[in-house]
């Protein structure tokens, strides 16, 4: 990674979760791994068919790798045109599961809220009423807009209003979906440590839905390590956000956040988890509910992917 400016003494020393609306400085122009992916993405089901201010360690350059999610997720795509965000699931969509979410044998850890169970990856976390589970093997894809080619990807998935704004951008008689919030986990090979694959991964979730073709807007904060004090599942944490999407006629087009955190399964692996959504909009999701749902991330048994 090329270095950007460096950040105070002590910056990101302390085990806490980045604000979501600080600054960021403008990122490099790295080629993604096989493509980016804003105005096609995916939903499949596989086999059902803070106290730390961000811009104090804020750096210039997305880093590539860690970005390899084995490739039976890319291979189990669907393509499907959407703008922005992805639209409503492909042609063999997973069934939502509102109010239960998608765990019958692992109880939620917040009183009153959802499971969200990834059995691939062997995680859990949980949601607020009103987010639209998916089935537990369900999977969200980006695609790059001008290679077709895969992006990023995460399984386990969930969506928080994923009808919130609809527009037919392409002009095919169609409109297209952008979601308010999705969160789910994907693998993270060839990664050396948490914060490396945490930084190599978080900056796709904004690349993908909303600043494509464009690197230069994203800013991206140096990993810091984080422990839940609710699961005590440890690793790192990473923040990115975009400044200058380019306005458009499209009224979804928006800034968009992501959050991700990167820890070993039970198998040794690590993964990495990640939630992403629109900024400066009204409903967006409140800082305080990303870090309840972020406490909530843990092991939930031995991976099976």
């Amino acid at each position: 990674m090329q270095p950007g400016t460096p950040p105070p003494p002590g910056a990101y020393q302390q085990q806490g979760v980045p604000q979501w609306n600080a600054p960021t400085a403008p990122l490099g122009a790295p080629q993604p791994p096989g493509g980016g992916g804003r105005n096609k993405t995916t939903v499949t089901a596989i086999v059902a068919a803070t106290a730390v201010v961000i811009a104090a360690g804020v750096t210039g350059f997305l880093v590539l790798g860690g970005e390899d999610d084995s490739t039976d997720e890319s291979k189990g795509a669907e393509k499907k045109p959407t703008s922005s965000a992805p639209a409503t699931p492909s042609e063999e969509p997973s069934p939502t599961q509102e109010g239960r979410g998608n765990g019958t044998t692992v109880e939620p850890v917040i009183d009153g809220w959802q499971v969200v169970v990834n059995p691939k990856r062997g995680t859990a976390f949980d949601v607020p009423p009103g987010w639209v589970v998916k089935e537990p093997d369900s999977q969200l894809t980006y695609i790059d807009e001008k290679t077709d080619k895969p992006v990023t990807t995460m399984t386990g998935i969930t969506e928080y209003k994923p009808d919130w704004c609809r527009y037919d951008e392409d002009k095919d008689g169609r409109k297209d979906s952008w979601k308010l919030a999705a969160a789910g986990t994907k693998g993270a090979n060839g990664a050396k440590n948490t914060g490396e694959a945490a930084q190599n991964t978080v900056g796709w979730w904004v690349y993908g839905p909303y600043t494509q073709p464009s690197q230069k807007i994203i800013g991206l904060s140096k990993p810091s390590k984080y422990k839940s004090k609710l699961t005590g599942l440890e690793g790192s944490i990473a923040y990115a956000e975009s400044q200058g999407v380019p306005k458009s006629k499209n009224p979804c087009a928006t800034e968009g956040k992501a959050l991700s955190f990167a820890f070993k399964n039970e198998a040794g692996d690590f993964v990495v988890w990640s939630l992403f959504g629109p900024m400066d909009v009204k409903d967006e999701v409140s800082e305080a509910t990303i870090k309840k749902i972020l406490s909530s991330v843990r092991l939930a048994g031995m991976p099976r992917g």
